[in-house]
């Protein structure tokens, strides 16, 4: 019976699949939590995970950010239009 060893280093296909999944919708996400906040998890793709999670967060903070600024801006120039 194999033991897990949670510091060895990934390799190429494991990085491949890894990145492939955090890929799809919906899936991705879920994936990403799995592996960020799991205690079975390699600590280099929990470390990824958890970083990708903190992009994905600032990502949407930006995006909202952007919509609320010139979505006031669309609607307060048809309002006094």
């Amino acid at each position: 019976m194999q033991t897990l060893d949670h510091n060895r280093t990934l390799d190429a296909k494991e990085w491949a699949l890894t990145i492939f999944i955090s890929s799809l919708p919906l899936i991705g996400i879920i994936m990403l939590l799995v592996w960020a906040f799991s205690d079975d998890a390699n600590i280099h793709k929990k470390n990824w995970a958890k970083g990708t999670l903190i992009l994905w967060i600032i990502g949407f903070v930006i995006a909202f950010a952007f919509l609320f600024l010139f979505g006031g801006i669309a609607i307060l120039s048809q309002v006094f239009n």
